[in-house]
């Protein structure tokens, strides 16, 4: 498996951030649509595992599956664009601004719940027979997932509320670190390895992604989660995407950054 060091990957990072933000706008909605609708196959599938066999830990194993086909492929998450975009910024690259950092994660959100929601309709769809049955034991899940992971966290109020954001931070903590592991690596094998450990500990922790959740909410609402569209955003997505941004982008990317491009200065030898 061939591995890059860290001050080869690290550069890696600041030009795929710097990439992302001059891609155009079509291109970018396309690679977060498919990002958002292969991570949500990946999820309902991660489940319905779970689910089948009783065994959550399975699923959790099974779930970075999606992750790396969709980096493979080149595809686009908020939560990856929240760590690279930023470094771009930080490393004055010719035309990165905030402005265009913003845009860039403001159409990425837009194209991974466009994906997300759109697998969303159409497992929904396949469960219910076209919303004509019980969506059966996976749909009851989904759907007891969504209130308990929305109304659960409402009833503590505002410790619930930072409940979800320090999920989110540790969430995208481990997600980014998979994003990293994709350019650990030159070797398919060695790429997949890297990104599958971090991104099966935040499933199984039950760490909150934004990504994720935008397909999980819309399906339990779909499949008789009694919760609304504003319970989701006020008591999940909000602070999971606000905790996503902070966690990824302390926990790894300006980690990363500082020690191996922005390094300090050296200490003095000591005289004998």
């Amino acid at each position: 498996m061939a591995y890059l060091a860290p001050a080869e990957f690290v550069t890696k990072m600041v030009d795929a951030g710097e990439s992302k933000i001059h891609m155009s706008t079509r291109d970018t909605l396309i690679r977060a649509y498919m990002a958002g609708a292969i991570l949500a196959l990946a999820a309902v599938f991660a489940v319905t595992v779970a689910v089948k066999t009783g065994v959550f830990l399975i699923g959790a194993i099974l779930f970075p599956v999606g992750f790396c086909m969709l980096y493979l492929m080149g595809f686009d998450l908020l939560t990856g664009v929240f760590v690279l975009c930023p470094l771009a910024w930080l490393d004055r690259r010719p035309g990165v601004t905030i402005k265009g950092i913003l845009r860039n994660w403001g159409l990425v959100f837009l194209g991974n719940f466009g994906g997300a929601l759109t697998v969303a309709v159409m497992m929904a769809f396949v469960f219910t027979m076209g919303f004509n049955t019980d969506p059966g034991a996976v749909g009851a899940k989904i759907a007891a997932v969504g209130e308990a992971r929305t109304l659960g966290y409402a009833e503590y109020g505002v410790a619930g509320w930072f409940t979800i954001f320090i999920r989110g931070m540790l969430c995208n903590w481990m997600v980014s670190m998979g994003v990293v592991g994709a350019m650990i690596s030159t070797s398919v094998s060695g790429k997949v390895i890297a990104m599958w450990m971090p991104i099966m500990l935040f499933f199984f922790m039950a760490f909150e992604h934004s990504v994720v959740n935008m397909f999980l909410f819309p399906s339990a609402m779909i499949m008789g989660g009694d919760f609304s569209v504003l319970d989701y955003f006020i008591w999940n997505e909000i602070p999971t995407a606000l905790g996503n941004l902070v966690g990824g982008l302390a926990f790894t990317g300006l980690t990363l950054y500082t020690t191996h491009i922005r390094t300090a200065k050296k200490r003095a030898a000591a005289l004998a």
